[in-house]
């Protein structure tokens, strides 16, 4: 049989076909092709008209079925409207990354920047570098996403829950344990991926380079515990701590930060289901707040209402209160499976349906999706080149560097010399793991570099041991370690936690090291011929107590989990190249707090319960580190070089007398009134200089504490910060705006923001300077 002929027709149809299969897998999914004569005349893709006309026009040609396939993550394509698929879940917690449906690495793209987890990035308090990052995530999503390895632009980040409680396998994925942090970093956050300002108020018309998700939305800040799930635990919640401290790094995100969507989380609140709370979502995060955009469950927490809950008696039941309380999308399947028969059995009405498209609708076509090929439209030029550019690893190691923590330096153990160390033993299960790094919710990194590969770039001999085989410790090679340790100039002991001991759905069960890593650094420390130094990797705080009070034991350093410019940070800082000034963002607790039921939700500390409280501000037991704490290779000193005014004066015949119910007299701030408040304004000048000799970078913090110990009222807190850059030998100044309306407030028992009547004192370092309120 001889061979086909192969004309050139055919070969030149073979190439087109070929271009056409790689031109259509590496194109973004959008919707109004101008190409495509027969929807583009449509009203919904003309962009000259009002986002709210178009949405109207897109939802009103919609079948009911058609409808329904649109309240989940995957939404499916609508091939008759021209309207592509979208896939709503996608991560970006610290970098673009690999978890979510939304994200694919198998293209062009094979990795993204990959910053350090957000517990170390919150150490370094500064909302320029937080903003910078986010800037950095934002485009190099849309990078990805140009080049057709991401199927939808919004990014369910970042996650703003306090860390309330040290145990909690996620506080990792937070900025940390206060309020005011956590909502000027969500803020900082939220601007930068959405392609903001870093002041605010740029967006054109409201458009995004990216879409920010700020979760979990409210009070979810246990995964599991004892008998307890996050899938059905009801979090009783007072009114007050609701008030100062669940609900502020919120209102700061969707207010301030303008974000274009909101997630609901598992758990019920006092009863209700957070996705089925329409005080929460609707009253709350949309009437008050004003958030434009969408709110999203966490995933099946609509079906959990019904199959684990028992809040919904029927499967409809769970549609109905989701919807009806504000909730636009799913993540899951529930609402794909129910809501059909749900508007048959009459539990919701097709106006309920509509409202969630319209949400949903609105935030695709902010981010340009309905505006035809968006390569060709603004964020168009933003291409592969963005992921992983010099700039955003540069970016990353400033970060980790910033980020990194000085917990104890006796005698000024370090740094140590380059040119005089000799030999260093590194000793640790994770000190040659580069994946420990990253931290959970991440993606694959621009590179892979290990703790002891950045050591070895500064001593050429060095002696790797593990100590343990696994960071769980069961089992120690103690002697080997020691052996190795005697024989070695400087030791280094990497320890701490990773992700197979805290994690989401994993919350610690004690706050010690885990197994036999504290007889391991104990006998080691021993050993050795120097006092060692203990690099902690961890996100939560662990009790380290042995090692601040053991001598042998030099120099204690947190990394958190760095990223993947942690190695080079970690070097840099072990030998003197970059000066550390990174500070806590939470407490550091005895092991002691373990015997605190986690599921305990109170803030405040209860004395005659011997209840101490939670977080810096409230928290009146013993510390092994407190909020805030770091130190440097310099020494830093601070004074008050002017306040404006040492008296507030809020005269109102409205004033909050002394009850069973308050100790302190003071006055409602809705009662202040705007012009009180803005008068009340106190300018702070803080001067600070570097006494050493080194230049360095760290955050000035100015606190605030009432003269009042009683419990309701904050032992002291954190009211602002900011991060500078000071010479060896120098001085600069620092300024501060104390807003009283803002600074001086905290919730009553009704869960109304008042200002107390008394000497408070303005905190920086250890100077004080006393501001007296009359109410």
């Amino acid at each position: 049989m001889g061979h086909p002929i192969i004309t050139n027709k055919f070969i030149v149809t073979f190439i087109s076909v070929l271009l056409f299969l790689r031109t259509e897998s590496t194109q973004p999914p959008f919707s109004c092709d101008s190409s495509n004569s027969n929807t583009s005349s449509f009203p919904f893709c003309n962009n000259s008209l009002p986002i709210s006309q178009r949405v109207n026009d897109l939802v009103s040609r919609l079948t009911v079925d058609e409808k329904i396939l649109q309240l989940v993550n995957g939404a499916p394509e609508i091939p008759r409207l021209g309207i592509s698929a979208y896939e709503w879940w996608s991560e970006g917690l610290h970098g673009v990354s690999r978890h979510g449906k939304g994200t694919l690495f198998n293209g062009t793209i094979k990795a993204a920047t990959q910053f350090p987890q957000i517990i170390l990035t919150a150490s370094t308090f500064d909302e320029n570098l937080w903003y910078r990052i986010a800037q950095a995530i934002g485009k190099e999503a849309r990078a990805v996403y140009n080049a057709g390895q991401l199927k939808g632009m919004t990014l369910w980040a970042p996650n703003i829950n306090i860390f309330r409680d040290p145990r909690w396998g996620r506080g990792q994925e937070t900025p940390g344990e206060d309020p005011m942090v956590v909502g000027k970093y969500g803020v900082a956050y939220v601007r930068g991926l959405q392609g903001d300002s870093f002041e605010g108020g740029k967006l054109k018309d409201g458009h995004l380079q990216t879409s920010a998700c700020c979760k979990h939305f409210i009070a979810q800040d246990m995964d599991t515990w004892n008998n307890f799930s996050r899938y059905t635990f009801d979090a009783h919640v007072l009114k007050q701590d609701l008030a100062d401290s669940y609900e502020p790094p919120f209102k700061n995100c969707v207010e301030q930060g303008k974000a274009s969507s909101v997630m609901c989380a598992y758990n019920l609140v006092n009863g209700i289901p957070n996705c089925a709370n329409f005080d929460l979502l609707t009253t709350t995060a949309r009437g008050k707040w004003g958030l434009q955009g969408y709110i999203v469950s966490d995933c099946d927490a609509v079906a959990i209402m019904y199959t684990h809950q028992g809040y919904a008696k029927e499967p409809e039941d769970a549609v109905a209160a989701t919807l009806r309380a504000g909730m636009d999308v799913n993540c899951g399947s529930h609402l794909k499976k129910y809501t059909k028969s749900a508007l048959e059995k009459q539990k919701i009405q097709e106006s309920d349906i509509d409202r969630a498209l319209h949400n949903l609708f609105s935030v695709r076509m902010r981010l340009g999706l309905f505006n035809g090929d968006p390569r060709k439209l603004e964020y168009g030029d933003i291409s592969a080149a963005a992921v992983c550019s010099q700039e955003h690893r540069a970016l990353a190691l400033e970060a980790a560097r910033n980020g990194i923590v000085l917990l104890k330096n006796s005698d000024r153990l370090l740094p140590l010399s380059k040119m005089k160390t000799t030999s260093l033993a590194v000793i640790g299960p994770k000190a040659n793991d580069s994946e420990v790094l990253l931290g959970n919710y991440e993606g694959y990194p621009c590179k892979n570099v290990t703790l002891l590969q950045g050591l070895q770039g500064y001593v050429e001999n060095i002696t790797y041991h593990p100590g343990c085989d696994f960071t769980n410790c069961t089992s120690a090679a103690i002697d080997e370690a020691v052996d190795i340790a005697k024989k070695a100039d400087y030791v280094v002991l990497v320890m701490g936690l990773d992700q197979t001991l805290e994690r989401e759905k994993l919350d610690r069960t004690e706050l010690g090291l885990p197994g036999m890593q504290e007889r391991l650094v104990t006998a080691i420390a021993e050993a050795a011929s120097k006092p060692v130094i203990l690099v902690l990797m961890c996100g939560g705080p662990v009790d380290v107590t042995f090692a601040k009070d053991n001598q042998n034991i030099g120099g204690i350093l947190w990394v958190g989990y760095p990223g993947e410019g942690g190695a080079t940070a970690l070097a840099e800082i072990i030998f003197g190249k970059h000066n550390p000034g990174g500070k806590l963002p939470v407490t550091w607790y005895p092991k002691e707090f373990n015997k605190i039921p986690m599921n305990d939700m109170r803030m405040r500390p209860v004395s005659s319960y011997g209840y101490p409280g939670r977080t810096y501000r409230f928290y009146n037991g013993p510390k092994v580190f407190e909020f805030g704490y770091g130190l440097s290779y310099t020494n830093y000193s601070y004074s008050f070089a002017s306040v404006s005014k040492n008296q507030l004066h809020f005269k109102n015949p409205k004033v909050n007398k002394v009850t069973k119910h308050s100790s302190v007299l003071n006055i409602a701030v809705s009662d202040v009134g705007l012009e009180v408040c803005n008068n009340g304004m106190i300018t702070v000048k803080v001067a600070v200089k570097n006494g050493g000799e080194m230049a360095g970078k760290h955050p000035v913090l100015l606190f605030l504490r009432h003269s009042n110990t009683v419990d309701e009222v904050p032992r002291k807190t954190l009211i602002g910060f900011k991060s500078v850059n000071v010479e060896a030998g120098a001085n600069t100044h620092v300024t501060f705006d104390v807003k009283p309306c803002e600074h001086f407030t905290r919730a009553n028992r009704d869960g109304i923001l008042v200002i107390d009547e008394g000497k408070y004192f303005l905190l920086v370092g250890d100077e004080e300077y006393p501001v007296t309120v009359f109410v």
